[in-house]
């Protein structure tokens, strides 16, 4: 097997206030070019210093409707890594019932996205 390297890019612009005003990513692997989002949050774990450093960003103009979306999904996703991560299908899906009662108290419905 033959090794590569894959690069992802950020770009963010900021206002006078060092508010992000847009927020735009890349990766060499994926198609389509230059995306926009309005919100990211990146965590990377440092095992030697067993800490996770993280930036989590987002534009003025994310609503907190979307905010709250964004999260629900967010949680969501963190159980669906996790499980592949670890096959502990128990954690996975206590993570799950926690993302369906967090949507469930802010009233975020994402279609498919709602774990029953």
């Amino acid at each position: 097997m033959t090794s590569r390297t894959a690069e992802i890019k950020l770009t963010v612009d900021l206002d006078a206030d060092k508010v992000a005003t847009r927020i735009q990513w890349q990766a060499a692997e994926a198609p389509g070019g230059v995306a926009t989002c309005q919100s990211m949050m990146l965590s990377l774990w440092d095992s030697e210093k067993q800490v996770t450093a993280a930036i989590d960003l987002w534009t003025r103009d994310m609503t907190i409707e979307d905010m709250n979306a964004f999260f629900y999904q967010v949680l969501h996703k963190m159980a669906d890594t996790y499980l592949r991560a670890t096959q502990n299908a128990s954690v996975a899906e206590s993570i799950h019932e926690f993302g369906n009662k967090f949507g469930d108290t802010l009233g975020v419905r994402c279609g498919e996205l709602k774990r029953k």
